[in-house]
């Protein structure tokens, strides 16, 4: 009886369990060759020739079915695969937008912190710079030192004071009391009999020079601008001005 016989590379190429089909398609081929030879109702014997042919198509159709049948599950991996990567692939995609976006969206409110921090700053600098006090730098004022510098200087600090009198005025007085002498005292007078003596520009006694001195100014009754301005202070209460004094006061 004829053998079923594969070639090598079909039986390398065929997994375990199609080999296993094929000793089933192989062994009903053998029962075919066997019932052939039993006589059957026609009283006819079949020779072994037909059976084998038979058992030949069969186990063809057979291995054409096990290879159809590896083929498409092959095919039905192959998509599930590609699909599996597909949908992957779109997944990362998705996950690396939405990575994206939250770091777009965070940068943008770095920034709009960053910038409202800034304008914060800035509006409370300009505040800081409303609220203090604008100095206005000005030149300081100097001041001759002589009979004039002194007069003038005088003038000024009475302006301050709401001390009325006038360069002309003062100027006079000096001139008729000490002749211009910072340091000039009279002895000789009632007040020096009384201990009092009269002292510097426009001859101020103690008492008098400590009661109307004018605030910062020297406590010193010969420095010269204090003398001044303790006088016309004193001038201004009694005489309504040092313009006014056109004798000994």
């Amino acid at each position: 009886m004829p053998k079923n016989i594969l070639s090598r590379a079909h039986s390398r190429a065929l997994t375990k369990q199609h080999k296993i089909a094929l000793a089933g398609v192989a062994a009903l081929g053998t029962a075919a060759v066997a019932l052939s030879a039993v006589p059957g109702n026609a009283g006819t014997v079949t020779t072994g020739a037909p059976a084998a042919a038979t058992a030949q198509v069969a186990a063809d159709t057979q291995l054409k079915n096990v290879k159809g049948t590896v083929t498409d599950q092959l095919a039905t991996d192959t998509v599930k695969l590609d699909t599996y990567a597909a949908k992957k692939k779109a997944a990362d995609a998705a996950a690396a937008k939405q990575r994206a976006a939250a770091a777009a969206k965070k940068a943008a409110a770095d920034a709009a912190a960053k910038k409202a921090a800034q304008d914060r700053a800035a509006k409370e600098a300009a505040s800081r710079s409303a609220q203090r006090p604008q100095m206005e730098l000005v030149a300081a004022k100097t001041y001759a030192n002589n009979l004039d510098g002194w007069i003038r200087q005088a003038l000024d600090i009475m302006k301050q004071h709401n001390i009325p009198g006038s360069y002309s005025g003062v100027h006079r007085n000096i001139i008729r009391e000490s002749s211009g002498n910072p340091t000039a005292i009279n002895n000789w007078d009632i007040n020096a009999q009384n201990g009092i003596p009269s002292k510097g520009l426009l001859q101020v006694i103690d008492p008098t020079f400590r009661a109307y001195h004018v605030s910062g100014t020297s406590w010193n009754i010969y420095d010269p601008v204090a003398n001044i301005t303790a006088a016309c202070n004193y001038a201004a209460h009694r005489y309504g001005s040092m313009d006014n004094v056109n004798s000994a006061y």
